[in-house]
């Protein structure tokens, strides 16, 4: 949706892709927000200055922020790992929306403190618990820091697009150089 409203709702959002909205990014709840699905009062990170922000740009009258979404959070949390607990599976690194979460596999990870947006989608995967939220007052809130997490977002996704149509290519060049492959495509393709 290339709407003009959705992206001015979009800007007025903290850009955390917490996903706690119940959408699976801070775009996709600014498209709810203009068909009426949802409404101005779920963004638990953009907190009660984030609904007056929504609420302003819609034209609606501002509304409490909806506890069934979560509560707003007074002092900035990140992620930290526990290192000696940590195994270097990756899975927090594959949920991590802004890849602010470094290491490999079998190799400790660390958060970068100053990228974490602090939506705790890294917490659940993990699979010994040792990532835990700790309290960053040092960094300003989301809203401030919005432009800066939403470009790292966005350098994310299109990294994984290039590495998805890189493995895309890698198996069609694999099954092109596989001579049996290639009779059986060739068989099937005459085929009636």
């Amino acid at each position: 949706m290339n709407d003009p409203l959705v992206q001015l709702l979009d800007a007025a959002l903290p850009q955390t892709q917490c996903t706690r909205c119940g959408y699976p990014d801070c775009r996709a709840y600014a498209e709810a927000l203009v068909t009426g699905v949802a409404d101005i009062d779920q963004c638990p990170p953009g907190g009660q200055a984030g609904v007056a922000r929504l609420a302003a740009v819609l034209g609606v009258a501002e509304k409490p922020l909806n506890p069934a979404f979560g509560i707003e959070i007074k002092t900035e949390l990140v992620a930290r790992v526990i290192e000696a607990d940590c195994i270097g599976c990756t899975k927090c690194i594959q949920a991590c929306p802004v890849d602010a979460i470094i290491g490999g596999p079998n190799l400790m990870h660390t958060i970068i403190t100053a990228e974490c947006t602090g939506c705790e989608l890294c917490v659940p995967p993990c699979p010994v618990d040792c990532i835990e939220m700790v309290e960053a007052p040092e960094l300003p809130v989301p809203f401030l820091r919005a432009a800066h997490s939403l470009g790292r977002y966005r350098a994310r996704a299109q990294r994984l697009l290039r590495w998805q149509a890189e493995d895309e290519a890698a198996r069609a060049r694999k099954k092109a150089s596989n001579p049996l492959a290639a009779a059986m495509a060739r068989a099937k393709a005459g085929a009636p």
